[in-house]
């Protein structure tokens, strides 16, 4: 089973300084038929306007990914961590036992566009932390780049739940197949462009739930950039 989450019914909400969709139950966007998919929790994607941002709010029990499309994000937290994230650089923030942060658009001139994924941790109370790396252009053109996993494998980030989570930059035509171990979901998300996907087109800003799935072959109709979440089954 492939269920496309199309980009137009996601929540939405626009604050002026920050245009944001969910793609699950956030915040004051509410529906029951969307509170997560396994240990998925959200799926933002927000446009955050020049010099503008989300001053220090605490989290907890939560691990936190955030991936730049384009612009900068600054980030502080109260670990004494502060970085800018651009685009090829993933941040991984457990929330754990709590943690505050800020995250703020230090450009004067420019926007920042960027998907911020919650996953369930897989026990609570684990201690705070924060990691960042990048990955080049070359490491994800064309081939399933992995960029955080439940044992950080490869250099990837490490992440406390059994996730594998992949980011890939597909060029037109070309094609990358997943196989699913058994018992394991998976989440499509379209960062950019055109994704053909067992029979379905999906365009920026779809999402797709994948169940039941031995293997998911994935096609460029258009130069494209995507995220592939492989997970446990359990929530």
């Amino acid at each position: 089973m492939i269920e496309i989450r199309p980009s137009n019914q996601r929540g939405a909400g626009d604050h002026g300084w920050l245009q944001t969709r969910h793609s699950f139950s956030f915040a004051d966007y509410y529906d029951p038929a969307f509170m997560g998919f396994g240990p998925l929790r959200v799926i933002n994607e927000d446009h955050i306007a020049p010099g503008a941002g989300f001053g220090a709010h605490p989290h907890a029990d939560m691990e936190i990914i955030t991936y730049v499309l384009s612009g900068a994000l600054s980030h502080r937290d109260s670990l004494g961590n502060g970085s800018v994230i651009r685009p090829g650089e993933v941040q991984r923030m457990s929330a754990g036992t709590g943690i505050t942060h800020s995250e703020f658009n230090g450009s004067e001139t420019d926007p920042v566009h960027l998907l911020q994924i919650w996953l369930l941790p897989e026990r609570g109370g684990i201690a705070p932390g924060y990691e960042q790396k990048a990955f080049s252009k070359r490491q994800r053109q064309d081939q399933l780049c992995l960029v955080a996993d439940r044992d950080g494998r490869g250099g990837a980030l490490t992440i406390h739940q059994d996730v594998a989570l992949h980011a890939c930059l597909l060029g037109r035509g070309k094609t990358v197949t997943h196989r699913f171990g058994p018992g394991r979901i998976g989440w499509l998300q379209i960062a950019s462009g055109r994704i053909g996907a067992g029979g379905k087109t999906l365009k920026a800003g779809d999402g797709a739930a994948i169940a039941g799935e031995d293997a998911v072959t994935l096609s460029a109709e258009e130069d494209s950039e995507f995220l592939l979440f492989d997970m446990t089954g359990g929530g």
